[in-house]
């Protein structure tokens, strides 16, 4: 069976769940990838922390804008447009969609996506590093270009870590650090994200590697109901149960898009 006809026939919830992979070909490296640039290659798993950016704030902070000057560079390519004209085409069909993205960079929003989670934050925003402030956990964040980090990329000290300009804590990154919980703030939509996987009647992963929580939840479940589950990574790792498509995201998604009836 084609990715096309397993679309053609689900009538309810089409969930997708995206990971590094699909930004490869906007220039931004994959996490455990081969790429030479893969953030993997270093210790992420300890610079990635809150408990690392509570003893050494500067430290986390250049760490980020260091990854992140690569990030919001970045533009969407053809796979984040296709996930975008995929789901109006659901939309038109009647038919439920709903994206969950892993990756932080912001591209679905940037591409247009509307039904849509980011279940790991969004460079775009920073957050209060203090619960219960109006710009901290667990729903309150502000938009990172309205932060003014001059000072910090002049002298990245402790004393020039960005403030909120509400309580005066410092400023952190609106990410889901690695001794962190997807519990941990309202717009990672953790129930929403159980729910759908609970629901879907087809799941799509496109370029993850099956490491985190929420791919692990989405194919428990999905294996657990016996509904089809597609994988689209060109590096044509298999995995029990899921029928895989080993070609790059940029080029199948819109190739699958395409191969769909108009009406």
């Amino acid at each position: 069976m084609k990715l096309a006809d397993a679309v053609l026939q689900t009538e309810g919830l089409l969930l997708v769940v995206t990971g590094a992979g699909i930004s490869l070909a906007s220039g931004i490296p994959t996490f455990r990838g081969t790429d030479k640039d893969a953030v993997w290659k270093r210790d992420v798993t300890e610079l990635g922390t809150f408990a690392y950016f509570e003893e050494t704030p500067a430290g986390s902070w250049a760490w980020y804008l260091s990854r992140f000057d690569k990030v919001l560079g970045a533009r969407p390519n053809a796979g984040h447009t296709a996930l975008v004209d995929l789901e109006q085409w659901c939309a038109k069909q009647g038919r439920e969609f709903l994206l969950v993205t892993q990756n932080i960079d912001g591209l679905h929003e940037l591409a247009g996506s509307q039904q849509l989670v980011q279940v790991h934050g969004s460079a775009l925003k920073v957050r209060c590093s203090r619960v219960g402030c109006v710009n901290g956990s667990p729903r309150g964040t502000l938009p990172r270009d309205a932060v003014d980090i001059a000072k910090f990329r002049a002298q990245p000290v402790d004393s020039n870590v960005p403030t909120c300009p509400a309580c005066g804590a410092l400023l952190r990154q609106h990410v889901l650090w690695f001794d962190e919980y997807y519990t941990g703030h309202e717009s990672y939509q953790w129930e929403r994200v159980v729910d759908a996987a609970s629901r879907a009647e087809l799941v799509v992963f496109v370029g993850t590697s099956f490491a985190v929580g929420v791919t692990e939840l989405v194919l428990s479940s999905a294996r657990e109901r016996r509904v089809p589950v597609w994988s689209i990574d060109p590096a044509g790792r298999p995995q029990p149960y899921v029928q895989l498509l080993a070609e790059p995201s940029e080029e199948a998604l819109p190739a699958l898009v395409k191969s769909l009836p108009l009406t």
